[in-house]
């Protein structure tokens, strides 16, 4: 299991006891060994894909430290263990050097508001740095908000008329691209004829390759069944192109998951449950709108190190 970054600090502040100046990517390996981590863990990656989350939480540890006096910096990302932090290390215990850095680093944040909505944030705070670095407490919150649209998103379908869901579906996949430049490329079929094809998208302009596409808008808890499934990739495969999108809000039961499977392709046949397709709408932004853009900044060092540092 990969150590939260408090875990981090003292076994990083141990490494460089020796007086050798490391980076935090230099530390990745012997950390890595000391928490026994597989190389699947050590390399894991965030859901965003912005970055690895052991190295990233070995760099917030060694600015911790580095707030808290512990470490220095000897020029941008190397990293050398202070007089204070070798002191601390001789005299103190894990959990009172800890502690120190937590009260350091919090003594030093900006204050913001009243005294009591300040004590309130920093005691909040308190609760939660040991657990997740400022970047990881981001990301948590923008899932948390994510998901809660996400949710907003599949009521607001199932409260609308099936035929709206079809057309939806339609317009979710030509804001995914599928349809390309071809004009009029996405097709909600007549519902008294549709021969179990509710919507198609041409994919050329003569209309030669397409994708078929099926929509239910079932409620919680009802999932297609392998019969409907069944029936779809029968209507599907007397097309030119035998290429299906089965899309529901609801999910699919494991039997018809595991006749598609065993398709093998021979036609190509997609399953979005209801958790997929709110993924797809919020990613693509269909009926969205951007409500506040957070900007995170970092430090350009080739701008900085361009200057003279001081004798």
């Amino acid at each position: 299991m990969i150590p939260q970054f408090d875990e981090i600090r003292i076994q990083a502040l141990k490494e460089l006891k020796t007086g050798v100046v490391m980076r935090a990517k230099d530390l990745r390996i012997p950390l890595a060994k000391h928490f026994q981590l597989t190389e699947e863990e050590m390399c894991a990656r965030y859901p965003s894909g912005n970055g690895e989350i052991f190295l990233n939480r070995i760099s917030w540890a060694l600015s911790y430290l580095f707030i808290a006096g512990l470490v220095e910096k000897v020029q941008r990302g190397d990293y050398k263990i202070s007089e204070k932090g070798l002191s601390m290390l001789s005299s103190y215990t894990e959990e009172q050097i800890n502690k120190f850095v937590k009260e350091t680093v919090n003594a030093k944040a900006p204050k913001r508001g009243s005294k009591n909505k300040n004590a309130k944030n920093i005691s909040s705070h308190e609760g939660n740095d040991d657990e997740r670095t400022p970047e990881e407490e981001l990301e948590d919150s923008y899932n948390r908000i994510k998901q809660n649209v996400q949710s907003q998103i599949l009521t607001t379908i199932l409260s609308k008329q099936p035929q709206e869901f079809e057309r939806l579906v339609v317009k979710l996949l030509q804001a995914m691209g599928y349809g390309g430049e071809v004009k009029n490329s996405g097709i909600v079929t007549k519902l008294s004829n549709d021969g179990g094809i509710d919507g198609i998208i041409k994919e050329d302009i003569l209309g030669f390759n397409h994708i078929s596409i099926q929509a239910k808008r079932y409620s919680i808890g009802n999932n297609v069944q392998r019969r409907e499934v069944q029936s779809f990739v029968g209507a599907v495969a007397g097309t030119p192109s035998k290429k299906g999108v089965f899309i529901t809000t609801s999910d699919y039961t494991k039997g018809a998951m595991n006749y598609v499977e065993s398709l093998n392709g021979s036609p190509t046949i997609i399953l979005i449950n209801g958790q997929q397709l709110t993924e797809y709408i919020y990613d693509y932004a269909l009926g969205l709108q951007t409500e506040k853009v957070l900007k995170v900044m970092k430090m350009d060092m080739d701008y900085w190190d361009a200057m003279d540092n001081a004798q």
